[in-house]
């Protein structure tokens, strides 16, 4: 394990470490304006949602490492403060990545990256036409971390009007993250996708008191097939299956079958019973894993 003091190096590769391992990052699409009106358009990938009540989001424009200047985003909220936060999904990465060119004060990034301005209704910058959430937002705060190269600028925004592309919307009119097809900032020149298989659902153990690892059989904490993904999933379960509903289970074809190979040896039954359990769970049938997971103590 390499350990590093964050004062022992030098902040660029500070800010290297950093970038690639807190990631992926959404990121804040922010169009601003000066005090004369000029439109700028830039990327910030430190940003989040930290509220609902008010809608809060927060991003931050950082120092230029290389000389400690601040960004025109930055210089524009603090003259203007409001922003619109438009969310960037891949059929835009390459013209938000283009509008993070550094150009010259008064330079209109819609127009270099080929992006349509259009009215916001609450503030005066403009919001991105292709996006599909757009958040027009009041500044409320702005809070400097530090004046030396890299340093941060939290940008603390209060959402007060939301425009989403209905094409976005599933059919209970939530937000449908497939379709929203959203990308995120990695490390270096890297980024990720959010779509296809980078996608999967985890169930929420919110309504629910989940087990915990803890009270999983030693036999199944301890597996040499299953791994810590597989066990957090079992103990998300509310309640183990009983003895009977086990025996029950071990009397159908697919346990059998495995039984049956018993003078192989209890090791090789086990490990059978955790490769078959393993591949319930990732066809997310827990109540089938947990059931033959536990066949094994049962015999």
């Amino acid at each position: 394990m390499k350990s590093i003091d964050p004062k022992s190096v030098p902040t660029g590769q500070m800010f290297a470490y950093l970038l690639a391992a807190v990631a992926p990052r959404p990121i804040a699409f922010a169009s601003t304006v000066d005090r004369e009106g000029n439109v700028n358009l830039s990327p910030f990938s430190f940003f989040n949602c930290f509220g609902a009540n008010p809608p809060t989001l927060v991003f931050s424009s950082s120092r230029r490492v290389r000389d400690a200047t601040t960004k025109h985003t930055l210089e524009n909220v603090k003259a203007v403060p409001e922003v619109v936060i438009n969310v960037v999904n891949y059929p835009i990465v390459e013209q938000m990545s283009l509008s993070s060119t550094e150009y010259g004060q008064g330079v209109n990034e819609f127009v270099k990256a080929g992006l349509t301005e259009v009215a916001s209704v609450k503030v005066r910058p403009p919001r991105v036409g292709e996006s599909p959430v757009a958040f027009e937002c009041e500044v409320r705060q702005v809070i400097e971390t530090g004046t030396g190269g890299g340093a941060g600028n939290l940008i603390i925004c209060e959402v007060v009007m939301v425009h989403i592309k209905e094409e976005f919307l599933d059919e209970n009119g939530k937000l449908d993250t497939p379709k929203l097809d959203l990308v995120a900032r990695m490390g270096g020149s890297w980024y990720c996708r959010a779509s296809g298989h980078a996608l999967f659902e985890i169930p929420k153990p919110i309504g629910t008191k989940g087990i915990g690892i803890d009270q999983l059989p030693r036999s199944v904490r301890d597996s040499r097939i299953l791994t810590g993904n597989n066990l957090g999933r079992l103990g998300n379960l509310e309640a183990l299956p009983d003895a009977q509903s086990i025996e029950a289970w071990a009397s159908g074809p697919p346990i059998i079958a495995i039984l049956n190979e018993k003078n192989k040896g209890r090791d090789y039954i086990k490990n059978e019973l955790h490769i078959l359990g393993k591949k319930y769970l990732e066809e997310g049938n827990v109540e089938y894993a947990i059931k033959t997971l536990m066949v094994f103590d049962n015999i």
